[in-house]
């Protein structure tokens, strides 16, 4: 394979930085990058200082482990949600799926991954002991646990259901509409909906 040949260290380098993205390979980059040379200075200052302001800034929330803008997120400070109910989710992109279907106002708890032995991720790499304390804490009568159906999902729900099972409270997944095997953060937000509407108590095979 030929080696592509820049004109610019600084090109090059750029590009280097923008294939980094997933899903961005190098002639992608190399497109992004020459569109924001043409780009007016002010603009290109302003994507600057919003990824930085991004990295340095941003926090999670310390009741659900959304990101947020303070220490805790707008869906947990926000009175009008049901607080007696709380939807456990992979990863932020989760949230905002289930967010868009309007059809879940309780709370959330972002794990920030699932188990998979595969990828080395273990029950103590996700935020599961968070979710038992909140729990053993009061006042949540319903968890459900809205993870993909895939192997790993199923693995960390039947974890999560054990760890809480002490608890007494009640334990439910979402309804099957979801696919076996599809990522919840690509399923549309009718099936999604319906999904946490017909939620089913979840049972130990």
């Amino acid at each position: 394979m030929i080696q592509q040949q820049y004109p610019s260290q600084l090109l090059e380098r750029a590009v280097s930085e923008f294939a980094k993205l997933p899903g961005i390979g190098r002639k992608t980059a190399l497109r992004l990058v020459l569109w924001m040379l043409r780009q007016d200075h002010a603009d290109v200052e302003q994507f600057a200082d919003a990824v930085s302001r991004l990295k340095n800034e941003v926090k999670y929330c310390h009741v659900c482990h959304n990101i947020s803008d303070s220490d805790t997120c707008p869906i947990c400070s926000d009175p009008r949600r049901d607080a007696s109910t709380v939807c456990v989710v992979e990863n932020i992109q989760d949230v905002m799926a289930i967010e868009n279907t309007q059809q879940f106002h309780g709370l959330y708890h972002v794990l920030g991954g699932i188990i998979s032995p595969m990828d080395g991720i273990g029950p103590s790499d996700i935020e599961a002991e968070s979710l038992v304390a909140r729990v053993a804490e009061g006042g949540i009568r319903e968890v459900i646990l809205a993870l993909s159906p895939t192997m790993e999902g199923d693995t960390t729900n039947f974890y999560l259901y054990r760890k809480l099972a002490p608890t007494g409270v009640k334990v439910s997944v979402i309804a099957r509409g979801v696919a076996v095997g599809n990522e919840l953060e690509y399923t549309d937000e009718v099936t999604l909906g319906r999904s946490i509407m017909n939620r089913t108590l979840f049972e130990e095979k």
